[in-house]
């Protein structure tokens, strides 16, 4: 009932023990990697954003969002995981409601994110006038909050309706919807297809769509080229995640639409290991973020340098801190403050 594997959907599987087991042991192992891999590089883009100030930017205040979002849903993998090998539900109710809760938050929160990050891009590429009154971290602070409060909407009432349900000594946690619950459920899941991908994906096309056209038809769109290349990255970069968002999200959306309208066999493997796959590759978008940001911008990628090797990181600073001397190049973006004192 719930996006994200808080049903315990595996338990139809039992007709082939071995199998199921099999497939339970590879949803843990990947469910692992991806924990690891999305807890670590999420909380080091939140460190980068949050540690140097050159970093707060309007973008990279909405990519702390993200990140966000992401850090608490690849911290809820260790439950799932749990779930899956035991096929059953030990962590009681009050987990049951905070876990449910997180994916619904993480499902709503991160396509919000992404859909003003491309209205960002937009006004910063077709409006760029404009975009010095609208894009500032300020004002993308209050939107990230506003984005919270909105997706509370979903969030609060999924936590009040998640319970555990106890059948033949092995306990699910599910949703309990009103009655008529299969109306309420077809509603919700419907609801949940259309405000969270349907429409934000049409903003997001519609904003790019925009864009490319602008882009075709102006060779400059600032008055240097450091800054035309400089805003060009960033709209790369920005297309690049919410492209990874959508591939990820389609197969569990268009998945989840497909079981509202078709009764779909639990006991048939194949169905099932489609279905596991599919939530694992929502849950993979979490841990990719942070890798697309590495690779594909510079500031992020020294930040991250600097937090994993960082006694080779001062000695590059110190070295490059001398050729600036020299030379009185700008500094790094996350190199620290410094107070030099100016030559006799």
């Amino acid at each position: 009932d719930e996006p994200l594997g808080g049903s315990n959907e595996t338990d139809g599987t039992a007709g082939n023990n071995t199998t199921s087991l099999i497939i339970a042991v590879c949803i843990t192992a990947l469910y692992s990697l991806i924990c690891v891999v999305g807890l670590l590089g999420n909380v080091l883009v939140m460190y980068g954003v949050v540690r140097y100030t050159k970093m707060k930017t309007a973008t990279n205040i909405y990519i702390f969002n993200l990140a966000l979002a992401d850090a608490l849903a690849t911290s809820t993998l260790p439950f799932q995981s749990a779930k899956y090998l035991m096929r059953t539900w030990p962590f009681g109710e009050l987990l049951c409601k905070v876990i449910i809760a997180i994916d619904y938050y993480n499902m709503f929160t991160s396509i919000f994110t992404l859909t003003m990050m491309s209205v960002d891009r937009y006004i910063a590429v077709c409006h760029p006038v404009r975009a010095l009154d609208f894009r500032t971290p300020a004002k993308a602070k209050l939107i990230n909050v506003c984005i919270w409060i909105l997706s509370s909407a979903v969030g609060i009432p999924v936590m009040i309706m998640a319970v555990t349900k106890t059948d033949k000594g092995k306990t699910a946690c599910t949703l309990r919807f009103p009655q008529p619950d299969w109306y309420w459920d077809t509603v919700m899941k419907i609801c949940v297809f259309i405000f969270a991908f349907v429409v934000p994906v049409l903003v997001i096309t519609v904003c790019y769509g925009l864009m490319i056209l602008r882009l075709k038809s102006v060779r400059l769109l600032s008055g240097s080229k450091e800054k035309d290349r400089n805003l060009r990255r960033i709209t790369r970069m920005v297309l690049v995640v919410v492209a990874a968002f959508i591939i990820c999200w389609t197969p569990i959306h268009i998945f989840i639409i497909i079981k509202t309208m078709v009764d779909i066999d639990h006991k048939n493997l194949l169905v099932m290991a489609a279905w596991h796959l599919c939530i694992a590759l929502g849950y993979t978008n979490s841990s990719l973020n942070p890798v697309l940001y590495a690779f594909l911008d510079e500031n992020f990628k020294r930040c991250f340098r600097d937090f994993c090797l960082p006694y080779r990181s001062r000695l590059e600073q110190n070295s490059f801190t001398r050729a600036r001397n020299s030379t009185r190049e700008p500094a790094s973006v996350c190199a620290p403050a410094t107070t030099e004192t100016p030559p006799a």
